[in-house]
């Protein structure tokens, strides 16, 4: 089943490309947080988890920093 879209375009871009890079995303089962989803790295660098939140302040920053997480990732597994 696919999951549900994040209800912000910016950040929904941002987590498909989190999905294309292979990261595996977790949508939080109450929906009562902030959190709309989990994300986990390909390589299970457990300092690569991260939250995408349901309402962030800023949308693009949010994006910003999901795509950031990306790439920090890439390069830790390239010196691993």
């Amino acid at each position: 089943m696919p999951r549900s879209r994040h209800p912000n375009k910016e950040i929904e871009a941002a987590v498909q490309e989190m999905e294309a890079a292979g990261w595996v995303v977790h949508l939080s089962a109450g929906r009562s947080s902030h959190a709309w989803a989990r994300a986990d790295c390909p390589l299970g660098h457990l300092e690569c988890t991260l939250s995408v939140y349901q309402t962030p302040a800023v949308a693009y920053y949010e994006a910003r920093r999901l795509r950031s997480a990306i790439r920090r990732c890439e390069r830790r597994s390239e010196t691993s």
